[in-house]
């Protein structure tokens, strides 16, 4: 029997530190709580959880500044758990190459779908490499290979890539790219989630090939695509 899948949860208060716990645990989560994110830090340089649930207002290192130096070294899936719904500060989260955010309060079903979701996401997939010209994905390391260069993805920045790849010549729409990454039609917003995921996904891909122009292009009205010419 496959063990379950560890969760890492991080929040300050004790009772919402409780509720995410209890959520995740009758879900077949295993967790490990924490007070602060540097704790939690020490912790994960010393074990890669499946997931990790993180609280953006933290005393000391905020749950922000804990998501970007977990995104430095690990691809485990990240979702942040804030009080505030604001778009700036969504955004902040999404810059910090977090997978997925939660606003409190929530309904524990849908935190627990969520958590679920990324943990499925992350888990290699046995499905074709997707390309276009000299780029592709590689489902079993979670990364793009651009000619030479082998360039590390986040779990939703591997899935909207490999949705433009299977579509080339193609706009996807919001809707389509919406669904591809975060496997939902609609949801709160999704148009700044995708743009801050393609504003990366082109900031690692132009890097790697310096000559290669802009590889993912915008589509006045629609959405994004790729070209079968790379």
């Amino acid at each position: 029997m496959a063990e379950a899948p560890l969760a890492f949860v991080v929040d300050d208060e004790p009772a919402m530190l409780d509720i995410i716990t209890f959520v995740l645990e009758t879900q077949g989560f295993r967790c490990e709580a924490f007070r602060a994110a540097e704790p939690a830090w020490i912790a994960l340089t010393r074990t890669r959880p499946d997931l990790v649930v993180l609280d953006v207002m933290l005393p000391g290192m905020s749950g922000i500044t804990l998501c970007s130096r977990i995104r430095a070294t690990s691809d485990v899936p990240v979702m942040l758990v804030t009080a505030k719904g604001e778009p700036g500060d969504r955004i902040a989260g999404l810059e910090a190459d977090a997978d997925d955010y939660i606003v409190k309060p929530f309904h524990p079903r849908e935190l627990a779908l969520r958590a679920q979701r990324l943990v499925r996401r992350s888990e290699p997939q046995s499905v074709a490499q997707t390309a276009a010209g000299q780029l592709r994905v590689d489902p079993g390391g979670v990364e793009a290979i651009l000619g030479s260069e082998r360039i590390p993805l986040t779990g939703n920045e591997y899935k909207v890539l490999q949705a433009l790849l299977a579509e080339p010549n193609e706009a996807i729409d919001f809707r389509g790219m919406l669904i591809a990454g975060w496997g939902e039609a609609d949801r709160l917003g999704g148009r700044e989630m995708i743009k801050t995921t393609v504003y990366r996904l082109r900031h690692k891909l132009d890097a790697a090939v310096a000559d290669s122009g802009r590889i993912i292009e915008s589509v006045r009205g629609t959405g994004y695509m790729i070209r079968s010419e790379l």
